[in-house]
């Protein structure tokens, strides 16, 4: 299980991707966003994430069934690749309280049961101002609380900002929940 965590536009994906190839293993490529065809921003970006892709990647859009997902492809010889958490819990949001804690425990399980490898990439938003939108605070908290739950399980953290990758793992050790 490999995390990969940065701020926007840090190059994450990109080292993800590189993780995938070089796994040896068969890609499953899990894409969280949703297609927003009136967003032209938004569709240039899915379509820049798409032309770096292998060609014989198998890729899902899965935006708000991860667990289902990952259950689905829990094989030795797979290597899935997440991109991006903050995506998928933008879809959620909405979740209540409850719903949001039983559907984190789900993921977390699926993880932790998961037969191949997994590289999760997951965008940091809590290194700035504390939004002033209670929908704001909502999504840093929960992103924050996702990643930190995800990284404790996980065999290798890298952080990617700046154009440079830092090996979490190697540098420090996991805070227990």
């Amino acid at each position: 299980l490999i995390l990969v965590t940065g701020p926007a536009r840090s190059g994450k994906s990109e080292w993800a991707e590189s993780l995938a190839i070089n796994s040896g293993k068969k890609v499953v490529y899990i894409a969280t966003s949703q297609i927003n065809s009136s967003d032209l921003d938004w569709q240039a970006r899915i379509e820049s994430h798409k032309n770096r892709r292998p060609s014989d990647w198998i890729t899902l859009e899965i935006p708000v069934q991860l667990s289902e997902a990952l259950i689905n492809y829990s094989y030795e010889d797979y290597c899935i690749l997440v991109d991006s958490l903050g995506t998928w819990l933008a879809n959620i949001l909405a979740q209540d309280e409850q719903a949001w804690h039983e559907t984190l425990d789900s993921v977390i399980q699926s993880l932790l049961n998961f037969k191949g490898d997994v590289i999760l990439v997951a965008e940091e938003t809590g290194w700035g101002v504390v939004p002033s939108f209670p929908i704001g605070r909502l999504f840093r908290d929960r992103l924050g609380s996702l990643i930190r739950r995800v990284g404790v399980i996980s065999d290798s953290v890298y952080l990617v900002i700046g154009g440079y990758v830092l090996p979490l793992s190697d540098l420090g050790r996991p805070l227990k929940l």
